[in-house]
């Protein structure tokens, strides 16, 4: 089948161009309904999680390696419409330091609760009222790492669209199963399918390696600032906190999900592959 040629763009005034620059910014993306996905990395792992892109942007000249022409190709394959920018209209859209000459626009895709994957036993993470992107970033990185089959974020401060958040999950966003919902639907549901409820807090007595891990699990981490609400701590089975020996009294929200991840999958006995 024909591929539809490559659009070349060579204004800033174009439209194209400016309403995509657009979504860059929170309130274009959530009118639109779309986001953008930068990097080869990124677009690639798009792909293979079966995410549309409906567009990409490409500038050559930017490109890292020789693998990118084949990546344009899939996504061509695939119902994207593909744009050529030189690099200094490139940059306009680009939000890496270092662009790599591809990015693509995608549609949001808005997960419900009953849309996450039942694992034999389950194994998630809640996220609530996460302030940074990165740090969600990072911890969509390792719930891909550790095999969790979703994230519940709830009561959300961060977009799950944000460029940032794109970037740091290096595209494992689109591998873990993201569900967005109040901290009250995400207690019904959990309670309603008997996953135990793990909360992480500072203030608990028992150390994290000390509880056993290994059956229907829902690992709860609070914001960076205040940490869990009263309603997940009290609704917890049990609290577990991380030591701390020196003069800091808590981790990093991401950094403390990744020693909780790996413990799981530690007492779980680290499954060589996740399940398919």
């Amino acid at each position: 089948m024909d591929r539809p040629p490559v659009q070349i763009i060579t204004s800033a005034q174009n439209p194209r161009l400016r309403q995509t620059a657009r979504l860059r910014d929170r309130s274009p993306r959530d009118e639109a309904q779309q986001f953008l996905i930068e990097g080869y990395r990124c677009v690639r792992r798009a792909l293979e999680g079966g995410q549309p892109i409906t567009e990409l942007f490409i500038c050559p000249e930017l490109y890292q390696g020789v693998n990118e022409p084949q990546l344009v190709a899939d996504c061509q394959a695939r119902g994207a419409r593909v744009f050529q920018l030189p690099p200094h209209l490139f940059g306009k859209l680009a939000y890496r330091d270092r662009p790599e000459g591809l990015l693509g626009v995608a549609p949001q895709r808005h997960l419900r609760l009953d849309d996450l994957p039942a694992g034999d036993p389950p194994f998630l993470v809640v996220a609530e009222a996460i302030e940074k992107p990165g740090n969600l970033g990072t911890m969509l990185r390792s719930a891909d790492a550790t095999g969790v089959d979703g994230l519940i974020l709830c009561d959300r401060c961060t977009d799950l669209f944000n460029p940032n958040v794109v970037r740091a999950s290096t595209g494992t966003l689109f591998s873990v199963p993201v569900a967005e919902c109040t901290t009250a639907e995400a207690l019904d549901w959990l309670r309603a399918r008997h996953v135990r409820i793990l909360a992480a807090t500072p203030h608990a007595q028992t150390v994290f390696t000390e509880t056993d891990m290994r059956g229907p699990l829902a690992i709860v981490v609070g914001s960076e600032q205040y940490g869990l609400s009263e309603g997940w701590l009290g609704a917890a089975d049990a609290q577990v906190r991380i030591p701390m020996l020196g003069m800091a009294d808590s981790l990093n929200v991401a950094t403390a999900t990744t020693l909780l991840l790996y413990e799981v999958a530690r007492q779980r006995g680290f499954p060589s592959r996740r399940p398919q």
